[in-house]
């Protein structure tokens, strides 16, 4: 999908990549071939897209995630998800309910194949050295809760990555809500254990934790882990039909 997109050039919108596509221009390559300005581009206006095209190609071959996290709007950043899945996290943080949430408890990050828990007090500093070797991450609200949070946490870190939020990826194909309430939408299911829990019980479980309760802290992780790890089973579910919508676009 990220080949086919023209919307992170200067001065090109949805309408105008659309038309792209139905004049035959359909990724970047076709822009290079694509000598004469089509439709109503200027020769100026033409050869800015062919020149951008260019530097997507070469931005994209270099595997350089910070080229499209600049120059694409944040809505669009879906459209990255396959070139840069091998180096995604989905990223889920847990708070002690202080005020505006900024004391982090946990961080759950998962890579698709294992999850790492960073937990106050023990491993959160190791967090930042993690989160560096990720090109995308994938959260739920995070635009809005997580990334804020972490970003004035650790403010050392190169905080470039390409980001979907989920939160507003699902409300575009129709599902509002939680974290929780779109799981069940979805039919994802969670271990009896975790089933109903939600963030007033992580407040509380790591409460009980500080007050000497181990079990309370694996409770605590394994409630953390199934955010995370459910993350990757919306998005997997949600990129086709993303897809399949943008592409219809192509034959229409």
């Amino acid at each position: 999908m990220l080949e086919k997109t023209f919307v992170h050039i200067p001065g090109v919108a949805y309408l105008t990549e659309k038309r792209l596509w139905q004049r035959g221009i359909r990724c970047w390559a076709d822009a290079l071939v694509c000598e004469e300005a089509p439709g109503s581009f200027s020769a100026a206006r033409w050869q800015l897209v062919r020149d951008h095209s260019r530097d997507s190609m070469t931005s994209l071959a270099a595997r350089d995630h910070r080229f499209f996290s600049e120059t694409l709007a944040a809505r669009d950043h879906w459209r990255a998800y396959q070139e840069f899945r091998d180096r995604i996290a989905y990223v889920d943080i847990e708070t002690d309910g202080s005020y505006y949430g900024q004391a982090i408890t946990v961080v759950g990050v998962y890579d698709g194949t294992s999850t790492r828990s960073f937990v106050k007090g023990d491993n959160l500093e190791e967090f930042a050295e993690e989160i560096e070797k990720y090109a995308m991450l994938v959260t739920f609200n995070g635009a809005t809760f997580d990334l804020p949070i972490l970003r004035r946490a650790f403010r050392g870190v190169d905080w470039s990555h390409l980001h979907i939020d989920l939160r507003y990826v699902m409300s575009k194909l129709g599902y509002r809500g939680g974290l929780k309430h779109i799981e069940r939408e979805t039919g994802l299911c969670r271990a009896a254990e975790l089933t109903g829990l939600g963030g007033e019980d992580a407040i509380y479980l790591w409460n009980e934790y500080r007050r000497g309760s181990t079990d309370a802290l694996e409770l605590l992780l394994a409630y953390n882990a199934a955010d995370v790890e459910n993350l990757k089973c919306l998005l997997e579910m949600a990129f086709p039909r993303l897809q399949a919508e943008l592409e219809s676009c192509l034959t229409t």
